[in-house]
Protein backbone atom coordinates (compact mmCIF):
# COMPACT_ATOMS: atom_id res chain seq x y z
CA UNK A 1 0.00 0.00 0.00
CA UNK A 2 1.51 3.45 1.17
CA UNK A 3 4.66 2.77 2.79
CA UNK A 4 6.24 6.21 2.00
CA UNK A 5 3.32 8.26 2.38
CA UNK A 6 3.88 10.20 5.44
CA UNK A 7 0.45 12.61 4.83
CA UNK A 8 1.03 16.36 5.81
CA UNK A 9 1.08 18.88 8.85
CA UNK A 10 -1.08 21.95 9.26
CA UNK A 11 -0.53 24.07 6.28
CA UNK A 12 2.14 26.84 6.85
CA UNK A 13 2.39 30.27 4.71
CA UNK A 14 3.98 28.54 1.58
CA UNK A 15 1.48 25.72 1.86
CA UNK A 16 -1.24 28.31 1.60
CA UNK A 17 0.76 30.24 -1.21
CA UNK A 18 0.86 26.96 -3.04
CA UNK A 19 -2.92 26.05 -1.74
CA UNK A 20 -3.60 29.53 -3.44
CA UNK A 21 -2.00 28.70 -6.69
CA UNK A 22 -3.77 25.43 -7.26
CA UNK A 23 -7.53 26.65 -6.28
CA UNK A 24 -6.75 29.41 -9.04
CA UNK A 25 -5.81 27.09 -11.78
CA UNK A 26 -8.56 24.57 -10.90
CA UNK A 27 -11.00 27.47 -10.73
CA UNK A 28 -9.60 27.99 -14.11
CA UNK A 29 -9.86 24.80 -15.52
CA UNK A 30 -13.77 24.70 -14.35
CA UNK A 31 -14.19 27.94 -15.80
CA UNK A 32 -13.12 26.82 -19.08
CA UNK A 33 -14.53 23.18 -19.16
CA UNK A 34 -16.75 22.58 -16.68
CA UNK A 35 -14.95 19.11 -15.33
CA UNK A 36 -17.35 16.65 -13.88
CA UNK A 37 -14.85 13.67 -13.33
CA UNK A 38 -15.81 10.21 -14.45
CA UNK A 39 -18.88 8.87 -15.35
CA UNK A 40 -20.87 6.72 -12.89
CA UNK A 41 -23.21 3.62 -14.15
CA UNK A 42 -25.71 4.12 -11.21
CA UNK A 43 -28.74 6.25 -12.58
CA UNK A 44 -29.78 6.25 -8.70
CA UNK A 45 -26.90 8.71 -8.05
CA UNK A 46 -28.27 11.13 -10.47
CA UNK A 47 -26.40 13.65 -12.70
CA UNK A 48 -23.15 15.35 -11.50
CA UNK A 49 -22.82 18.74 -10.51
CA UNK A 50 -20.57 20.91 -12.83
CA UNK A 51 -17.46 22.79 -10.88
CA UNK A 52 -17.97 26.92 -11.01
CA UNK A 53 -14.88 29.22 -11.25
CA UNK A 54 -16.53 30.47 -7.81
CA UNK A 55 -16.62 27.23 -6.09
CA UNK A 56 -13.89 24.46 -7.50
CA UNK A 57 -12.56 23.14 -4.38
CA UNK A 58 -15.94 21.27 -2.68
CA UNK A 59 -18.80 19.44 -3.95
CA UNK A 60 -22.56 19.87 -2.71
CA UNK A 61 -22.38 18.46 0.60
CA UNK A 62 -25.82 15.94 -0.31
CA UNK A 63 -24.18 14.57 -2.98
CA UNK A 64 -20.71 13.86 -1.32
CA UNK A 65 -20.14 14.66 2.41
CA UNK A 66 -16.37 14.46 1.87
CA UNK A 67 -13.37 17.10 1.87
CA UNK A 68 -11.58 17.74 -1.34
CA UNK A 69 -8.14 18.99 -0.31
CA UNK A 70 -7.20 22.09 -2.31
CA UNK A 71 -3.53 21.19 -1.94
CA UNK A 72 -3.32 17.67 -2.94
CA UNK A 73 -0.87 16.00 -5.41
CA UNK A 74 -3.29 16.73 -8.25
CA UNK A 75 -4.28 20.46 -7.58
CA UNK A 76 -0.81 21.28 -6.99
CA UNK A 77 0.13 18.98 -10.22
CA UNK A 78 -2.78 20.37 -12.18
CA UNK A 79 -1.95 24.11 -11.43
CA UNK A 80 1.89 23.51 -12.18
CA UNK A 81 0.61 21.63 -15.79
CA UNK A 82 -1.58 24.59 -16.43
CA UNK A 83 0.98 27.36 -15.56
CA UNK A 84 3.54 25.60 -18.04
CA UNK A 85 0.86 26.21 -21.02
CA UNK A 86 -0.31 21.62 -21.12
CA UNK A 87 -3.89 23.00 -21.08
CA UNK A 88 -5.17 19.12 -22.11
CA UNK A 89 -2.79 17.76 -18.88
CA UNK A 90 -4.24 19.46 -16.40
CA UNK A 91 -7.85 19.10 -17.41
CA UNK A 92 -6.46 15.38 -17.43
CA UNK A 93 -5.24 15.95 -13.65
CA UNK A 94 -8.42 18.19 -12.44
CA UNK A 95 -10.58 15.06 -12.95
CA UNK A 96 -8.61 13.60 -10.07
CA UNK A 97 -8.09 17.05 -8.08
CA UNK A 98 -11.66 17.92 -7.96
CA UNK A 99 -12.97 14.47 -6.08
CA UNK A 100 -12.26 14.14 -2.06
CA UNK A 101 -9.50 11.52 -1.86
CA UNK A 102 -8.57 9.90 1.40
CA UNK A 103 -5.95 11.68 3.51
CA UNK A 104 -3.48 8.64 4.59
CA UNK A 105 -1.88 9.22 7.97
CA UNK A 106 1.55 8.81 8.26
CA UNK A 107 3.79 7.53 11.55
CA UNK A 108 5.27 10.49 12.23
CA UNK A 109 3.23 13.47 14.36
CA UNK A 110 -0.29 12.05 13.60
CA UNK A 111 -2.02 14.21 15.95
CA UNK A 112 -0.68 17.33 13.63
CA UNK A 113 -1.71 15.23 10.62
CA UNK A 114 -5.69 14.26 11.64
CA UNK A 115 -5.81 17.57 13.25
CA UNK A 116 -5.08 19.81 10.30
CA UNK A 117 -7.59 17.43 8.18
CA UNK A 118 -10.41 17.57 10.36
CA UNK A 119 -10.12 21.42 11.05
CA UNK A 120 -9.63 21.99 7.40
CA UNK A 121 -12.83 19.67 6.89
CA UNK A 122 -14.71 21.60 9.21
CA UNK A 123 -14.04 25.08 7.94
CA UNK A 124 -15.30 23.60 4.92
CA UNK A 125 -18.52 22.15 6.96
CA UNK A 126 -17.11 18.65 5.27
CA UNK A 127 -16.10 15.41 6.57
CA UNK A 128 -12.61 14.83 6.70
CA UNK A 129 -11.77 10.79 5.06
CA UNK A 130 -9.01 9.29 6.80
CA UNK A 131 -6.89 5.89 6.37
CA UNK A 132 -5.01 4.36 9.86
CA UNK A 133 -2.49 2.45 8.51
CA UNK A 134 0.89 1.72 10.31
CA UNK A 135 -0.36 -1.54 12.47
CA UNK A 136 2.87 -4.00 13.31
CA UNK A 137 4.30 -6.08 10.21
CA UNK A 138 2.10 -4.41 7.77
CA UNK A 139 2.04 -5.84 4.10
CA UNK A 140 4.18 -8.89 4.89
CA UNK A 141 7.15 -6.93 3.90
CA UNK A 142 6.17 -6.34 0.81
CA UNK A 143 6.45 -2.21 -1.26
CA UNK A 144 5.15 -0.83 2.16
CA UNK A 145 6.59 -2.46 4.48
CA UNK A 146 6.96 -1.28 8.21
CA UNK A 147 4.12 -0.17 10.60
CA UNK A 148 4.26 0.49 14.28
CA UNK A 149 7.24 -1.28 15.83
CA UNK A 150 5.51 -2.98 18.41
CA UNK A 151 1.28 -3.46 19.76
CA UNK A 152 2.67 -0.66 22.59
CA UNK A 153 3.87 1.68 19.94
CA UNK A 154 0.93 1.79 17.82
CA UNK A 155 -1.43 2.36 20.66
CA UNK A 156 0.42 5.43 21.37
CA UNK A 157 0.21 6.44 17.56
CA UNK A 158 -3.27 5.43 17.44
CA UNK A 159 -4.12 7.45 20.40
CA UNK A 160 -2.56 10.64 19.09
CA UNK A 161 -4.32 10.23 15.54
CA UNK A 162 -7.42 9.84 17.99
CA UNK A 163 -6.69 13.19 19.79
CA UNK A 164 -6.39 14.95 16.10
CA UNK A 165 -9.86 14.22 15.37
CA UNK A 166 -11.09 15.09 18.07
CA UNK A 167 -14.94 15.80 18.29
CA UNK A 168 -14.54 17.23 14.46
CA UNK A 169 -16.38 14.80 11.79
CA UNK A 170 -14.46 11.82 10.13
CA UNK A 171 -14.92 8.88 8.10
CA UNK A 172 -11.63 6.48 8.96
CA UNK A 173 -10.47 3.06 7.04
CA UNK A 174 -8.66 1.29 9.24
CA UNK A 175 -5.54 -0.56 8.72
CA UNK A 176 -5.82 -1.64 4.62
CA UNK A 177 -4.77 -5.36 4.68
CA UNK A 178 -4.30 -6.15 7.85
CA UNK A 179 -7.06 -9.02 8.02
CA UNK A 180 -7.29 -9.80 4.92
CA UNK A 181 -3.51 -10.53 5.26
CA UNK A 182 -3.81 -13.09 8.44
CA UNK A 183 -6.42 -15.09 6.71
CA UNK A 184 -4.05 -15.50 3.35
CA UNK A 185 -1.39 -16.54 5.71
CA UNK A 186 0.81 -13.87 4.16
CA UNK A 187 0.97 -12.65 8.02
CA UNK A 188 2.78 -15.08 10.01
CA UNK A 189 0.49 -16.93 12.94
CA UNK A 190 2.22 -15.44 16.01
CA UNK A 191 1.35 -12.10 14.90
CA UNK A 192 -2.39 -13.11 14.55
CA UNK A 193 -3.82 -12.37 18.20
CA UNK A 194 -2.23 -9.13 18.74
CA UNK A 195 -3.16 -7.79 15.45
CA UNK A 196 -7.12 -8.33 16.15
CA UNK A 197 -6.50 -7.13 19.61
CA UNK A 198 -4.97 -4.48 18.15
CA UNK A 199 -7.51 -3.45 15.90
CA UNK A 200 -10.68 -4.47 17.98
CA UNK A 201 -9.12 -1.59 20.63
CA UNK A 202 -8.37 0.72 17.63
CA UNK A 203 -12.38 0.14 16.93
CA UNK A 204 -13.53 1.10 20.06
CA UNK A 205 -11.14 4.48 20.43
CA UNK A 206 -12.09 5.95 17.04
CA UNK A 207 -15.91 4.97 18.26
CA UNK A 208 -15.38 6.93 21.39
CA UNK A 209 -15.06 9.94 19.40
CA UNK A 210 -18.58 11.77 18.59
CA UNK A 211 -18.23 12.61 15.26
CA UNK A 212 -15.79 9.32 14.05
CA UNK A 213 -17.17 7.25 11.35
CA UNK A 214 -15.02 3.74 11.13
CA UNK A 215 -14.85 0.88 8.48
CA UNK A 216 -12.94 -2.22 9.19
CA UNK A 217 -10.55 -3.04 5.63
CA UNK A 218 -12.38 -6.34 4.41
CA UNK A 219 -10.43 -7.16 1.43
CA UNK A 220 -11.62 -7.27 -2.41
CA UNK A 221 -13.55 -9.71 -4.26
CA UNK A 222 -10.78 -11.50 -5.80
CA UNK A 223 -8.54 -11.43 -2.75
CA UNK A 224 -10.22 -13.93 0.12
CA UNK A 225 -12.85 -15.95 -1.36
CA UNK A 226 -15.51 -16.73 -0.87
CA UNK A 227 -16.68 -13.61 1.28
CA UNK A 228 -17.28 -16.14 4.13
CA UNK A 229 -14.15 -16.41 5.20
CA UNK A 230 -13.81 -13.16 6.24
CA UNK A 231 -16.69 -12.80 8.85
CA UNK A 232 -15.06 -14.44 11.57
CA UNK A 233 -11.91 -12.35 11.04
CA UNK A 234 -14.00 -9.09 10.99
CA UNK A 235 -15.94 -10.48 14.16
CA UNK A 236 -12.60 -10.99 16.22
CA UNK A 237 -11.60 -7.49 15.19
CA UNK A 238 -14.70 -6.11 16.34
CA UNK A 239 -16.64 -5.34 13.35
CA UNK A 240 -20.17 -5.07 16.11
CA UNK A 241 -18.46 -1.83 17.35
CA UNK A 242 -17.62 -0.42 14.18
CA UNK A 243 -19.37 1.42 11.44
CA UNK A 244 -19.00 -1.34 8.55
CA UNK A 245 -16.19 -2.63 6.50
CA UNK A 246 -14.45 -1.38 3.60
CA UNK A 247 -13.99 -3.16 0.31
CA UNK A 248 -11.66 -2.77 -2.99
CA UNK A 249 -9.22 -0.57 -1.00
CA UNK A 250 -6.24 0.61 -3.65
CA UNK A 251 -7.67 -2.46 -6.01
CA UNK A 252 -9.37 -2.56 -9.33
CA UNK A 253 -12.55 -4.74 -8.50
CA UNK A 254 -15.72 -4.02 -10.22
CA UNK A 255 -18.43 -2.33 -7.93
CA UNK A 256 -20.84 -4.54 -9.12
CA UNK A 257 -18.31 -7.61 -7.94
CA UNK A 258 -17.74 -5.78 -4.98
CA UNK A 259 -21.33 -4.91 -4.27
CA UNK A 260 -21.95 -9.15 -4.38
CA UNK A 261 -19.30 -9.57 -2.23
CA UNK A 262 -19.98 -7.26 0.35
CA UNK A 263 -24.04 -8.09 0.44
CA UNK A 264 -22.89 -11.87 1.00
CA UNK A 265 -20.13 -10.81 4.13
CA UNK A 266 -22.79 -8.20 5.44
CA UNK A 267 -25.12 -11.10 5.81
CA UNK A 268 -22.88 -12.79 7.77
CA UNK A 269 -21.65 -9.92 10.49
CA UNK A 270 -25.05 -8.73 11.39
CA UNK A 271 -26.32 -6.59 8.06
CA UNK A 272 -23.67 -4.57 8.92
CA UNK A 273 -23.03 -1.40 5.98
CA UNK A 274 -19.88 -1.08 4.00
CA UNK A 275 -18.19 1.22 1.54
CA UNK A 276 -16.21 0.70 -2.03
CA UNK A 277 -13.27 2.03 -2.83
CA UNK A 278 -13.65 3.22 -7.00
CA UNK A 279 -10.78 5.04 -7.39
CA UNK A 280 -9.53 3.33 -9.55
CA UNK A 281 -12.17 0.58 -10.83
CA UNK A 282 -14.02 2.30 -14.46
CA UNK A 283 -12.42 -0.75 -16.61
CA UNK A 284 -12.09 -3.09 -13.70
CA UNK A 285 -9.47 -5.83 -13.32
CA UNK A 286 -6.81 -6.90 -15.16
CA UNK A 287 -8.45 -10.20 -16.46
CA UNK A 288 -4.81 -12.20 -18.20
CA UNK A 289 -2.20 -10.64 -15.71
CA UNK A 290 -0.76 -12.67 -12.91
CA UNK A 291 -1.22 -11.43 -8.89
CA UNK A 292 1.88 -8.64 -8.76
CA UNK A 293 0.40 -7.87 -12.50
CA UNK A 294 -3.22 -6.96 -11.44
CA UNK A 295 -2.70 -5.02 -8.08
CA UNK A 296 0.67 -3.05 -8.60
CA UNK A 297 0.27 -0.37 -11.54
CA UNK A 298 -1.45 -2.43 -13.85
CA UNK A 299 -1.48 -0.83 -17.40
CA UNK A 300 -5.09 0.22 -18.92
CA UNK A 301 -7.48 1.41 -15.82
CA UNK A 302 -9.28 4.32 -15.39
CA UNK A 303 -11.03 6.38 -12.64
CA UNK A 304 -14.26 4.96 -11.29
CA UNK A 305 -17.56 6.38 -9.95
CA UNK A 306 -16.67 9.53 -8.07
CA UNK A 307 -17.36 9.38 -4.17
CA UNK A 308 -20.72 9.70 -2.99
CA UNK A 309 -22.77 8.90 -0.69
CA UNK A 310 -25.64 8.42 -3.03
CA UNK A 311 -24.77 4.67 -4.26
CA UNK A 312 -28.73 3.50 -4.40
CA UNK A 313 -28.10 1.07 -2.52
CA UNK A 314 -28.92 0.62 1.00
CA UNK A 315 -25.82 -1.57 2.43
CA UNK A 316 -23.53 0.68 0.82
CA UNK A 317 -22.53 3.76 2.46
CA UNK A 318 -20.75 5.28 -0.02
CA UNK A 319 -18.34 5.31 -3.09
CA UNK A 320 -15.22 6.77 -2.07
CA UNK A 321 -11.88 7.38 -3.37
CA UNK A 322 -9.42 5.65 -0.60
CA UNK A 323 -6.64 4.67 -2.68
CA UNK A 324 -5.52 8.43 -4.22
CA UNK A 325 -5.37 8.32 -7.79
CA UNK A 326 -1.79 8.69 -9.27
CA UNK A 327 0.03 7.56 -6.52
CA UNK A 328 2.30 4.57 -6.88
CA UNK A 329 0.99 1.62 -5.95
CA UNK A 330 5.19 0.22 -5.41
CA UNK A 331 8.41 0.47 -7.59
CA UNK A 332 7.29 -1.98 -10.00
CA UNK A 333 6.19 -1.31 -14.45
CA UNK A 334 8.20 1.51 -14.14
CA UNK A 335 6.50 3.22 -11.36
CA UNK A 336 8.28 5.15 -8.16
CA UNK A 337 7.56 4.06 -4.88
CA UNK A 338 4.84 3.59 -2.86
CA UNK A 339 2.43 6.43 -1.97
CA UNK A 340 4.73 8.63 -4.62
CA UNK A 341 2.70 10.83 -7.23
CA UNK A 342 3.51 9.30 -10.63
CA UNK A 343 2.35 11.98 -13.63
CA UNK A 344 2.60 9.54 -16.19
CA UNK A 345 0.12 6.93 -14.28
CA UNK A 346 -2.23 9.81 -12.99
CA UNK A 347 -3.09 11.01 -16.87
CA UNK A 348 -3.82 7.44 -18.07
CA UNK A 349 -6.45 6.84 -15.12
CA UNK A 350 -8.18 10.05 -16.03
CA UNK A 351 -7.60 9.31 -20.16
CA UNK A 352 -9.24 6.03 -20.12
CA UNK A 353 -12.07 7.56 -17.35
CA UNK A 354 -16.07 7.29 -18.75
CA UNK A 355 -16.03 11.09 -19.45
Amino acid sequence: MYGSHTGHTRPARTALTRTSTAMAALAALAGLTGITGCSSDDEAAGPRPQPTAASPSQLPRERSPFWVNPNGNAARQAARLLGAGKEQEARLIAKIAQQPVAEWIGVDDPESQTRGFTEAAAKADRDALLVLYNIPHRDCGQYSQGGAADGDSYRAWLDRAASGIGDRRATVILEPDALPHMEDGCTPQQFHEERYALLKEAVRRLKALPRTKVYLDAGNPSWVTPAGRMAEPLRRAGIDRADGFALNVSNFQTTEASKEYGHTLSALVGYKHFVIDTSRNGNGPLSDGDHEKAWCNPSGRALGEPPTTRTGDRLVDAYLWVKRPGESDGACKGGPDAGEWWETYALELARNARS
